[in-house]
């Protein structure tokens, strides 16, 4: 097990090492596997690669991101400006159902409303909009309406768990009530984490999904 001065080390590592993160204003504490990331940068891209960077290390259990987004004057845009442009980018976005999100603006902060079928489509949207310039952050209440509702949603699901995450597979509690999934277990890493929530996301049906698991 890292000790915590090595995960923290670690985490500093992968984050110099990451060329979207160009600030040099992120602190890093570590403390029993919890890691947080202090400081500020210069864009909401770049607190969203830092966070990224954190949880690619192995041994990172949880994650505080505590960064503020200070914009250079260069890249202040009008709330109005900016919300042109998330319709833009949603419009552009092959991913994204045409004419189902809508996008409000405050003070630089986007927020994402609508209806999709697909987790999938929920993340392309966020997507879509986190990179423009002048956006502070992005809050995604977009929800997860499925035209159909899978019988058979815990057997699809185990199977993707097998087929995708079969190291975790059998260590994973899977409990279904309608278009709800929770899962309860142990993983070893934040990538087997991802994978195990993206199976359930993936499984037909599927609107909510309730994560338990814990990282050793």
């Amino acid at each position: 097990m890292r000790s915590d001065a090595q995960l923290r080390s670690d985490v500093q590592a992968e984050l110099d090492w990451d060329a979207a993160i160009k600030s040099t204003q992120i602190g890093v504490v570590a403390a029993d596997g919890v890691v947080t990331l202090t400081g500020h940068v210069a864009s909401h891209a770049e607190k969203y690669a830092a966070e990224a960077a954190a949880r690619r290390v192995k041994g990172v259990k949880a994650l505080a991101v505590e960064i503020t987004v200070k914009l250079p004057s260069s890249d202040t845009r009008a709330d109005a400006d900016i919300a042109m442009a998330a319709e833009r980018g949603l419009e552009w976005s092959s991913l994204v159902p045409a004419g189902k999100i809508k996008p409000m603006v405050e003070n630089g902060w986007i927020t994402l409303h609508g209806e999709v079928e697909w987790e999938y489509e929920r993340r392309a949207a966020e997507r879509a909009v986190r990179t423009l310039m002048g956006v502070t952050g992005v809050t995604n209440e977009i929800r997860i309406i499925p035209k159909v509702k899978a019988v058979d949603i815990e057997k699809r699901l185990h199977d993707a768990l097998s087929r995708q995450a079969d190291r975790e597979a059998g260590h994973i509690q899977v409990t279904v009530n309608g278009d709800e999934v929770r899962l309860k277990g142990k993983v070893h890493s934040w990538a087997e984490f991802d994978a195990v929530n993206g199976a359930a996301w993936s499984a037909p049906g599927v609107s909510v999904v309730l994560n338990d698991l814990t990282i050793e």
